[in-house]
């Protein structure tokens, strides 16, 4: 299993955007490219509070690559992207990590 951990770094004042966005429409579409949804998390005590952090998981690297492509192809994300900027940008940097697991970690 491949995972991969991946951070938004909001503007000021649009964290919830990206968490309603999350909510309501990624996750699914996630789910629908073949892209598992593991965790998603908001900054309680760090160094930014303007921040997602979430980890999805993929069986391997084609697997991933094959994903992510059709993810971003797909018209509805489109729709729920460009729906989502209507009141202006909402992420201003993205950060992200493949991880994979120690023969050790409970997470296979």
């Amino acid at each position: 299993m491949l995972y991969e951990l991946r951070v938004y770094e909001c503007l000021p004042g649009r964290l919830q955007n990206i968490n309603a966005r999350f909510a309501n429409h990624t996750m699914k579409l996630f789910e629908k490219h073949g892209i598992k949804n593991i965790g998603y998390w908001t900054t309680d005590v760090g160094e930014s509070n303007h921040e997602l952090t979430y980890m999805v998981a993929f069986e391997d690297a084609n697997q991933r690559a094959a994903a992510w492509a059709s993810f971003r192809a797909d018209p509805e994300r489109e729709r729920v992207f460009d729906e989502s900027h209507l009141d202006g940008q909402i992420v201003k940097n993205v950060r992200n990590q493949l991880l994979i697991p120690t023969p050790y970690s409970p997470m296979q």
